[in-house]
């Protein structure tokens, strides 16, 4: 008998949100989940949990882990914060976005760096470049456009990828923006303020969940701000040192499936 079988709903006061960062966390990259992960999921599902996707994918890449996953009626935060939807099966609505200062980043960025590549988010469509990124490197499409029509079009975040691109974050965060370097070549810029905890906190409200019954998994430094948020912040075990400080506690690895191990201990 397994873990789901024997756990009974949680009541409205016991229920937990559970929060989860993606790639790195769920699953590795351009990979499914592993067995494990979707047995560990199902069954936090059916004992009355709410399970959000707490992701830096823009919303078109993350709605089909989802679906993937077999998460019917739940919330994603993707765009690390700045997008927020529900997701029905395979359907999404919008709930709430934040668009960042694209005319400043860009005009901050290329100033330090001028030979960086961009890219400004079409929500649930693709995005918008100056020039061709890299196979893969960004979820969904991808529509060259000069760099003028970028300012005069709303987007949730601007990336720029080149040879130290990190060297940027400075000037940006200067000009009040959230900069974020995910690895040395590519930075995210969001509005002032966002992260994926500011979008949780407005999800774990609408739910009802209490601050106290809140946990969060991750592996990145997008996810710091979240693992704080959460009560139960958990790192996986593959991630760096100042990601695992943030946390309350870590687990096994990608390879270890930790994901699935923090799960099964919700309901242990």
């Amino acid at each position: 008998m397994t873990t789901s079988d024997t756990q009974h709903p949680a009541s409205t006061a016991t229920a937990h949100l559970v929060a989860s960062d993606i790639d790195g966390t769920l699953l590795r990259t351009g990979e499914p989940a592993t067995p494990n992960v979707r047995r560990a999921v199902d069954a936090v599902l059916r004992a009355g949990h709410h399970l959000v996707l707490a992701t830096g994918r823009s919303l078109i890449g993350a709605v089909p882990v989802g679906v993937q996953l077999g998460i019917d009626d739940a919330w994603i935060v993707a765009s690390n914060g700045a997008i927020t939807a529900r997701l029905y099966r395979d359907r999404y609505e919008l709930v709430d976005q934040h668009d960042v200062d694209a005319e400043t980043a860009i005009r901050v960025a290329l100033g330090q760096a001028p030979g960086l590549l961009v890219a400004a988010e079409i929500v649930g469509a693709g995005w918008r470049v100056s020039s061709r990124f890299p196979v893969a490197s960004l979820n969904g499409p991808q529509y060259v456009r000069p760099l003028s029509e970028f300012a005069t079009n709303p987007t949730p975040r601007i990336v720029f990828h080149g040879p130290d691109a990190h060297r940027i974050v400075p000037a940006l965060v200067a000009y009040g923006l959230t900069a974020i370097a995910t690895r040395l070549d590519w930075v995210d810029v969001t509005a002032h303020g966002i992260s994926k905890a500011t979008a949780l906190e407005q999800v774990r409200m609408a739910l009802g969940v209490e601050s106290h019954n809140t946990m969060a998994m991750g592996d990145g430094e997008n996810d710091v701000e979240m693992l704080q948020w959460a009560a139960d912040g958990v790192a996986m075990g593959h991630a760096s040192p100042f990601v695992i400080g943030a946390a309350d506690r870590s687990t096994g690895s990608l390879d270890d499936d930790g994901a699935a191990s923090a799960l099964w201990s919700l309901l242990s």
